[in-house]
């Protein structure tokens, strides 16, 4: 989320939405994975668990890095728009591939509301469906309430501030992130 208002209010709302969307695939995927048995097999190994926890971390320091530099591909006094959607697409799908949570929501909540007599991956994929349309809602929301505040960055320097007062941010929520994941 806090990619998501560092992008919109850096770079524009379209930015935003294209990350929204490749977060939305990402927990679409999870959620797919989950049904099929691949989140419980991360969630019972330590390799993988933590070869997944460790690249999260470090894909959230570098995109702390990536906003706190002045970014070529996105920052919008840098350049004309071309490849940005799909840069910002990409970043924000690898960004939701690489989140533990975002697995051990599908292996620790999810099962609370499936019917055992039912079709399990059925009800797994159609509850992730669900919990995609919420999450992209409230992620379209940041993007949007963010994306206002581009009018005010229009100042190069008061955009590297806020850009980087939002990149320390992101920082820390690495730093969070390592610790709130560790078993």
């Amino acid at each position: 989320m806090a990619y998501l208002a560092i992008l919109s209010a850096g770079t524009g709302r379209r930015a935003g939405f294209a990350a929204s969307f490749g977060i939305a695939l990402g927990l679409l995927i999870v959620g797919v994975s989950a049904a099929l048995g691949l989140a419980g097999l991360i969630a019972t190994s330590t390799f993988l668990y933590e070869a997944l926890r460790w690249g999260g971390v470090g894909y959230l320091f570098w995109l702390a890095w990536d906003g706190w530099r002045d970014s070529v591909e996105t920052s919008p006094a840098r350049t004309d728009g071309d490849g940005i959607d799909s840069a910002v697409f990409r970043r924000g799908l690898i960004t939701n591939l690489l989140n533990p949570k975002a697995a051990l929501f599908y292996v620790a909540v999810l099962p609370t509301f499936i019917n055992a007599q039912q079709s399990v991956p059925s009800q797994t994929v159609f509850l992730s469906i669900v919990y995609v349309v919420v999450a992209t809602a409230i992620h379209v929301t940041i993007v949007s309430l963010a994306g206002t505040a581009r009018s005010l960055l229009d100042d190069p320097d008061r955009s590297r501030v806020v850009r980087r007062g939002l990149s320390l941010s992101l920082g820390l929520i690495a730093v969070w992130f390592a610790f709130t994941t560790a078993r």
